[in-house]
């Protein structure tokens, strides 16, 4: 991949996308979005990640992120192996889920077929970082993550949305991620 979508500087925000492998829809699922949440929350507390906003869709997450003192490159990539491994887990014990036998074939499948994976794939390899270097993209891409839901025809105002930051800005609601707001 080109050094066009990589963290340059890890003092800037950054505009992220994390994406199940063939956008399969695991975060229709409590049990998975959990796991993206608590994730995140022990990322703020012990690896100094820091969100400014967030929408959890149902198979893939949108955020922007920064650190003062960490590493970004770092922090997502320990971010993304924990959740794999735990939605894994999760998947593989679970006796409810009507898609398990099918999930699991489709992450193996991507796991044996991508040489940087043992057996296993659940994100795609690609995180696609925008450094957020002007006001200008910061507001569309805020604007963009609020309204993927709304675009994707889930919702018709984008504070609607339960896993996302919308309504947090909004002050309608308070939302499960810890936040700093932007502007």
């Amino acid at each position: 991949m080109g050094r066009k979508y990589t963290f340059h500087d890890h003092s800037k925000l950054y505009f992220v996308t994390f994406t199940v492998i063939n956008w399969i829809d695991a975060f229709i699922r409590d049990e998975y979005r959990n796991i993206i949440y608590r994730s995140i929350a022990y990322c703020q507390q012990n690896k100094n990640m820091e969100v400014y906003a967030y929408c959890i869709m149902t198979s893939h997450i949108h955020m922007i992120i920064g650190t003062e003192t960490s590493n970004l490159s770092d922090i997502v990539r320990d971010f993304k192996s924990y959740t794999s491994r735990q939605i894994r887990l999760e998947l593989e014990k679970s006796s409810t889920e009507s898609r398990k036998e099918w999930m699991l074939w489709m992450f193996k499948r991507a796991g044996i077929k991508n040489e940087r994976n043992i057996d296993f794939q659940f994100w795609q390899q690609h995180n696609h970082p925008i450094e957020l270097n002007t006001l200008e993209k910061t507001q569309q891409r805020l604007n963009y993550i609020h309204e993927n839901p709304v675009e994707a025809g889930f919702v018709e105002k984008a504070e609607d949305w339960l896993h996302s930051s919308a309504a947090d800005y909004l002050g309608i609601r308070k939302g499960n991620i810890e936040l700093i707001y932007l502007g």
